[in-house]
Parts: C-alpha cells; structure tokens; sequence
C-alpha cells in the first residue's frame, strides 16, 4: 500500500500536506548555517541530461488527489490547483508534450492500483519512497525534501544558533514520528517531551509547557507565522536534513518499465531547476520557505 507521508512519511494532516532533496548524512543531521527561502539544488549544475524521444508515449496521465494543500487542491474557482499541479504542467511544456498531458484527482488510497491497472502513467502525490514500492514502481529523481525544523518560545534565551543550545531543555515533539527518533538520535541532551498530537505540542509551546517543539519544516513555518500563534514563537536553528530519518525526499512514482518516462521526468526537472523554475514554484506555495 502506498503511504503518504504523515509525521514520519506524510504531513496529510488537517488539510496540510508535505512536502521535499539533497545528498544527505545517513547517521548525522545536517544544518544550515543561514535560514534562507532557497530550495537546495537537487542537481550537478555540470550534469547534461539527454532530452529523451516521447514521441512513442500516447499520453502522459499524472495521478494526485484534491486533498493535499497546498500541494493540489480545489480552489475558489473550482480548478485543481498546488505545487503538484504546476510542476506537472511544467514538466510537460518543458517536454514539448502539453498536448499529451493530463492530470487526473482521485482519492489517495486509490493512486497505487490505478497507476498499476494502467489508469495513468504516473503519480504526483508525496510518496514514501520504500524498498517495496521501489520492486514495483519507478521513480524519478527527488524534487523536494522537507527537513527538520525546530521552534522556541520567544521569552527563551539560548545562546547559540544551533539545537545543541537546548541541551538540558524541555523540547515538545510527536510522539512515535520519526522527529521523535531524530531529536533523541541527535540530540541526546536535550530533555524530549512527547505528546499524543501536532496540536497539543504546539498548545503546550504557546503557553510555555516547553521551551521548544521539533517537527517537520512545513507546518511549523506556517503555524510559527498564523494566528493560531498568537506570535508566540519563532523558528530556531536548523534546517535539519538526515535521509536515514526524513527519507530520500519527493519524487514522481511512475509505472514499471517505463524507462523514457522517468528519464523525461529527471530531465525535465533538471531543467526546470537549472533555470529557477522549481525555486519559483516553490515560493509561489510556501513564501516561508522551509530552509
């Protein structure tokens, strides 16, 4: 079964979803020294990727669901719309295929048997690339990662820029995710606080429960940044990328032996990274920047 990619694998929750990717550490986290809205570069600047022939292709049909802001969604005019949706379109003009293209919504639980009934070429939906999804699809190469985030109340003073300046703190994080292992695997010194939910961590950080929360670089942005807030805290440290425990990142699920398809998908989004297409999108969807 497909899985998306929830607190360890997917952020589909309460109407948001994630979404992001770069040669990372396997067994130690990787933190930018200078918070920036720049995506990181997912491809070598010096790499030619060959424009393949998909003039054998009849149509290209691109599976997601309408329930993912903001990665596809139905917006105020009834039009599907996200990330997802403008990165399809993307890839297929810079194919030479947009009358080929089609874009297909349907529920989530439903992209895996239809991409392997044959009711559509590929999959624009956040998976969760597994070694068993791996012995039935194809993938292209990774588009976005989303990495590890921390946020502090405001009234705490650290001295440092880094999570190591909450050595011996409390710091609230999911309990069971795959942050919770990240936070204790990297670091050990701080004093981790489980909650049951996203929303009862958050409540305990407004109020000052904990000093800090760590979870995924998506939502916290955004709640850092809403109402909902009360502008209480801000974004402290990181980002904090490890593939051992965020994953390879997001990447196009396509049919097996379906080679052209997924070199026309690396070499679209090479090109569209190279020319700052993929920055533009991204900021068009998360002006907060996730890095």
């Amino acid at each position: 079964m497909v899985s998306p990619i929830k607190n360890q694998g997917s952020l589909r929750k309460n109407g948001l979803y994630v979404t992001l990717l770069t040669i990372l550490a396997l067994c130690s986290p990787v933190s930018a020294k200078a918070q920036s809205s720049d995506m990181p570069v997912f491809f070598d600047g010096n790499e030619r990727l060959a424009k393949p022939d998909l003039s054998t292709v009849p149509r290209l049909r691109v599976l997601m669901t309408v329930d993912f802001p903001p990665f596809s969604f139905v917006d105020q005019t009834g039009r599907l719309s996200g990330f997802h949706v403008d990165l399809v379109r993307d890839i297929c003009a810079e194919l030479g295929i947009e009358a080929k293209c089609q874009i297909q919504a349907m529920p989530f639980g439903d992209l895996e048997a239809a991409l392997l009934a044959g009711d559509g070429e590929a999959v624009a939906a956040g998976i969760t690339v597994t070694p068993a999804l791996r012995e039935k699809f194809a993938f292209s190469r990774p588009y976005m990662t989303i990495p590890a985030r921390f946020a502090k109340h405001r009234a705490v003073v650290l001295t440092g820029e880094t999570g190591a300046a909450l050595d011996g703190r409390p710091v609230g994080v999911v309990a069971g995710t795959v942050h919770e292992r990240m936070l204790k695997a990297f670091f050990p010194r701080i004093r981790p606080v489980s909650f049951d939910t996203q929303d009862a961590m958050l409540e305990a950080v407004k109020i000052r429960a904990v000093d800090a929360v760590f979870s995924d670089a998506l939502r916290l942005p955004f709640w850092v940044a809403s109402p909902a807030s009360g502008d209480c805290c801000t974004l402290f440290g990181g980002p904090y990328l490890s593939e051992r425990f965020l994953g390879e990142g997001l990447m196009l699920m396509a049919r097996p032996n379906t080679p052209q398809v997924v070199a026309g998908f690396d070499y679209a989004l090479a090109q569209l990274a190279r020319k700052g297409r993929l920055q533009e999108i991204y900021l068009r969807y998360f002006p907060n920047g996730f890095y």
